[in-house]
């Protein structure tokens, strides 16, 4: 079934790029590396993050889990990047799902407890959302967040993405169904 609306941004677009490093105030977002596994095990073991995104990790999925970005990339369904301080991994952030027909991607990050407080997960986010829109040409980039998660609130507003909403009982945590909160930030945002 043909579609009545050209694509925002072309099929192909993403996959024709190389995966890039972004600099981002004094960090570096950069491709997973198989030499990142032990900072994935351990942010996965990590008590918040297992919370807010449902999920541990062993060294073998740790693995697999690096290993399928450079896929994610050429099918143009995501892309992961590792975001380090100096020389070493304090947090992660990502593009869960693209869809460049709709000019859109949903992000998702993390930080590891040494390194929460220095507004890593902003400035990351910050950095992500300028490549999104300058170099992707994306239109929007969204993220959600369960309402009790008030530190990640705190940075998607920092970060200049918008609360647009609740999403009732959407999200299911190992402690049931929760509220999750939409922000977004347009292309044309300040």
């Amino acid at each position: 079934m043909p579609f009545l609306a050209t694509p925002a941004v072309p099929p192909g677009t993403m996959a024709a790029l190389t995966q890039p490093e972004i600099h981002a105030e004094g960090l570096l977002l950069r491709p997973w590396q198989p030499s990142d596994r032990p900072a994935v095990v351990a942010a996965y073991a990590d008590p918040a993050i297992q919370r807010w995104h449902c999920r541990s990790m062993t060294d073998d999925e740790a693995h697999d889990w690096i290993a399928a970005w450079p896929d994610r990339w050429r099918g143009e369904t995501g892309a992961g990047w590792a975001v380090l301080d100096a020389r070493n991994v304090v947090g992660q952030i990502s593009l869960r799902r693209v869809a460049l027909a709709e000019g859109l991607a949903e992000v998702s990050y993390w930080v590891l407890p040494d390194a929460r407080g220095r507004r890593v997960a902003t400035r990351a986010l910050t950095a992500l959302a300028a490549w999104c829109f300058d170099t992707l040409k994306l239109h929007r980039a969204e993220l959600c967040h369960s309402t009790a998660n008030v530190a990640s609130c705190r940075v998607a507003g920092y970060a200049g993405f918008a609360a647009e909403g609740t999403k009732r009982r959407e999200g299911r945590h190992a402690d049931g169904w929760h509220d999750m909160h939409l922000h977004a930030r347009l292309a044309g945002d300040l």
